[in-house]
């Protein structure tokens, strides 16, 4: 381990004074790759055992002089709450979480074994690395550092680190908002996944998104009821032919341009930095045109500009010879804010009369302001560190534990700072193979998340 006393200086931002020791580097790394050699891999329908994990952290912790409380739904699905008391106790609390599971990883498709935690040439690489390990790991440091300086922040500062997120976080988030609420109370804001990661979006510009918002899950079920029969007769009534037309209709479907608040802001960020005239405003505006002017900041923006529903799974039948009598498909939706009833409306139709669909799982999207001092606060934070970035607003494509806080009234941001070289495609690492990340990415996360929640 280095020395605490030794400030730890990156060559990059020598302007920048440290204001954690250097054993927060050293253990934001070190955290990072013993937490993925825990495996806490979610398969779904409850196939999942974040306790070891969760042990780890509460017992780091605890060495920091908190009193992190363990809870648990589901014997073995834990979750760890923890309060850093601030020095002003009239201020509003402020939330930081980070699930503990990871998706499931195919060892025979990396270039390392995947719970390995392996360093590197200064990268660590495992599941986890970016969903969501590293944070939890930054924030561990991080909160270890300020023990070992004596550092209180302004707000209290709750942390949570929850099971089941990748699942439908019923035994994380939502049995914590739902059974716990009392552990977040005074808390109006949260950060959490999946933003402040450096987007290179060509030409040397750097790029910040930090999420503002979430579009709404809406996993379906698609169930055909049919004549069940001989797979050699003709059958007119078969499951599976009416539900194969209503998956193909809607995997096919085209959806309409609906732009929401952090769209329209992240639309005109991104244009004005590149210097292109637009009015998100107007009538006749192309969103589709101004995504292909953007090049590769388009990214950014253009799952988020409609909804979307993908087919996933199917199931029918036990026997080749035999025409079952109900189909079943899975369709992974996501909803944007505001714009729910004609998402419904839309299912409605391109079911038809001879499917039957029900919210298999469904969460709230969310939006949280961008003209906000919070907002600015997380602006500024990054450009402490990078002077030259460019911050902006973005709404993820997918779903976070934010949903199930929102319920207490916290309003979320995606907020896991990392500075990325050029050919790191941070996006592709969510729940894909040889996922990893440089050290010196979370040591640049460790000051901003420092200077931001001493300044919130």
């Amino acid at each position: 381990m280095a020395d605490v006393t030794a400030p730890h200086v990156h060559p990059d931002r020598a302007d920048a004074a440290p204001s954690v020791d250097a054993q927060a580097y050293d253990e934001a790394v070190t955290f990072t790759s013993d937490l993925i050699r825990i495996d806490t891999t979610n398969r779904g329908g409850g196939d999942c055992r974040e306790r070891p994990a969760a042990e780890y952290v509460a017992e780091r912790l605890a060495g920091a002089g908190l009193e992190p409380v363990l809870l648990e739904r589901t014997p073995g699905r834990t979750n760890v709450v923890a309060r850093i008391a601030g020095s002003d106790p009239s201020a509003d609390a402020l939330l930081v979480h980070g699930h503990l599971d990871v998706v499931p990883a195919e060892a025979a498709e990396w270039t390392v074994p995947p719970f390995s935690g392996e360093i590197r040439n200064g990268v660590v690489w495992g599941r986890g690395a970016v969903d969501m390990k590293n944070m939890d790991a930054m924030v561990l440091a991080l909160v270890r550092a300020w023990a070992r300086a004596g550092v209180a922040p302004r707000r209290d500062i709750v942390i949570a680190y929850t099971a089941d997120e990748e699942d439908s976080g019923s035994d994380g988030a939502a049995f914590l908002a739902d059974a716990h609420a009392d552990l977040f109370e005074g808390c109006t804001e949260g950060i959490g996944e999946a933003g402040a990661f450096t987007f290179h979006a060509g030409g040397g510009m750097r790029l910040y998104p930090v999420a503002a918002g979430e579009r709404g899950t809406a996993w379906l079920k698609l169930t055909a009821h049919g004549t069940a029969g001989h797979g050699s007769k003709p059958n007119p009534a078969n499951a599976v032919t009416k539900l194969a037309r209503a998956v193909a209709r809607i995997g096919e479907h085209e959806w309409p341009v609906r732009l929401t608040a952090t769209v329209r802001a992240a639309l005109t960020e991104l244009a004005a930095l590149q210097g292109i005239d637009t009015d998100v405003e107007a009538r006749d505006f192309d969103a589709d045109g101004l995504l292909q002017k953007l090049g590769p900041a388009g990214a950014l923006v253009r799952p988020t500009v409609r909804h979307s529903a993908n087919p996933t799974m199917l199931d029918a039948g036990y026997k080749i010879n035999v025409i079952p009598g109900r189909a079943v498909a899975y369709v992974d939706g996501r909803m944007l804010p505001g714009h729910e009833e004609e998402f419904t409306a839309t299912m409605d139709r391109l079911t038809g009369s001879d499917v039957e669909w029900e919210f298999h799982h469904r969460e709230i999207p969310l939006e949280a302001p961008v003209d906000s001092a919070t907002f600015a606060r997380l602006r500024a934070s990054l450009k402490r560190f990078d002077p030259d970035a460019h911050i902006v607003p973005f709404c993820m494509s997918g779903g976070t534990d934010a949903k199930h806080f929102a319920r207490l009234g916290i309003e979320g941001y995606g907020f896991s700072p990392l500075k990325l070289p050029v050919g790191f495609d941070y996006p592709a690492m969510f729940h894909g193979v040889d996922e990893r990340v440089p050290a010196e990415a979370l040591h640049f996360g460790v000051d901003v998340l420092d200077h931001y929640l001493k300044s919130a």
